[in-house]
């Protein structure tokens, strides 16, 4: 794992399934801690607004968003 990818994940608001979730202004930074050029943006209103997912991997982040977004703050 490189530094960069460490510091994300020691830095996420959660992380589950390898994918580290991470507050920010407009809703949430979502990267997978394997795949780290496989990211997210997810804005206030639970829209996928920016990604480099494919379609099956999105639905499965998304699926553990829905399942665990009460543990987020913005």
């Amino acid at each position: 794992m490189s530094n960069a990818v460490k510091e994300i994940a020691d830095n996420a608001d959660m992380i589950v399934d390898g994918y580290a979730f991470t507050c920010i202004e407009s809703g949430y930074r979502v990267m997978n801690i394997d795949y780290p050029d496989s990211t997210m943006i997810i804005d206030s209103k639970d829209r996928v607004i920016e990604t480099t997912m494919d379609d099956i991997e999105i639905d499965v982040v998304m699926e553990l968003y829905n399942r665990n977004k009460e543990f987020l703050e913005v």
